[in-house]
């Protein structure tokens, strides 16, 4: 076989990481994907019936965090979000979330589709990966903030308009694990900056391993890299969105928690795009197991 084609991935240089000796000791905030990644895995699509019949299901299981869909970029996902919210099946403590790239036509469509609701997470990513930049976007690192920024601005004063929702904003520099750690720092505190993110008012920092490219070691070692060293730390909430390339999506996921984040995005049994997401299932017990409520 043609091994000699590929390269190592280049680990960081962490030689005071902390993470190895800490111990997981209560559950992070879950977000379910399974109505998006999860959906967007199937041969066939689910239908708006049967996205509420596992919307009912995730709710029964106990998430408080549902990412319900790309309404932007679907219209049965935007169908389903009228739904729920005309039809009340929203309780009051439950918030739904919705991705969005960082497009004007696109963020104006999902603010569309979120009227109504009491509670929504705004999650806004571009891809900022040395890769993508370079071979899908042909633009340096300064367009790539200057889109991420213009994105943000866009959703923070549209979602002006929703008076009487609470929406919390989340940004994720998509391929994460592919992009250099200075670069997610820099444009993760753009975004931030951008946003007027504060100790009241966070802002959910999603860290994605959008492609797997190394082993969960690796992965905590960046996460606890960019908690140590982003400075709105204070004010944002590091989330993880693992997916399976290697086979090791639950093990980075556990690994990264015990490096600082708060919060898990996956899905029931992992199923997910290419390989999969990180199965939530798995990493609850394994909480549940170690003496751990995994508040699921």
């Amino acid at each position: 076989m043609p091994f000699e084609k590929y390269s190592a991935f280049t680990p960081i240089e962490l030689p005071n990481r902390t993470w190895p000796s800490n111990r997981l000791k209560h559950a992070p905030r879950w977000c379910s994907v399974d109505l998006r990644d999860g959906n967007q895995a199937l041969i066939e699509p689910m239908s708006v019936d049967e996205k509420l019949r596992m919307y009912e299901l995730l709710l029964e299981v106990g998430f408080i965090e549902i990412e319900v869909g790309f309404p932007a970029a679907s219209q049965p996902d935007f169908d389903f979000i009228r739904k729920i919210i005309d039809d009340g099946l929203v309780p009051e403590d439950i918030t739904i979330q919705v991705l969005c790239q960082a497009r004007k036509e696109l963020i104006e469509r999902t603010v569309e589709a979120l009227d109504g609701t009491r509670n929504a997470i705004f999650h806004l990513y571009n891809s900022t990966s040395a890769l993508q930049r370079k071979v899908v976007f042909n633009m340096d690192r300064q367009q790539i903030v200057d889109l991420a920024v213009a994105g943000t601005e866009l959703v923070r004063d549209t979602t002006r308009h929703l008076t009487n929702t609470n929406v919390e904003f989340e940004y994720s520099p998509e391929s994460f694990t592919g992009t250099e750690l200075d670069f997610a720092l820099e444009i993760s505190s753009a975004v931030c900056e951008t946003w007027g993110a504060s100790t009241d008012r966070k802002v959910i920092i999603n860290l994605p391993s959008t492609v797997e490219l190394a082993t969960p070691n690796i992965y905590a070692d960046q996460i606890e890299y960019f908690c140590r060293n982003f400075e709105f730390r204070d004010s944002s909430i590091v989330s993880l969105h693992t997916h399976n390339d290697r086979g090791t999506g639950i093990a980075a996921t556990e690994l990264a928690l015990m490096a600082g984040a708060e919060r898990v995005e996956g899905t029931l049994f992992g199923n997910g795009e290419r390989t999969g997401n990180c199965d939530i299932v798995t990493v609850a017990m394994n909480l549940f197991s170690q003496g751990v409520d995994p508040q699921l």
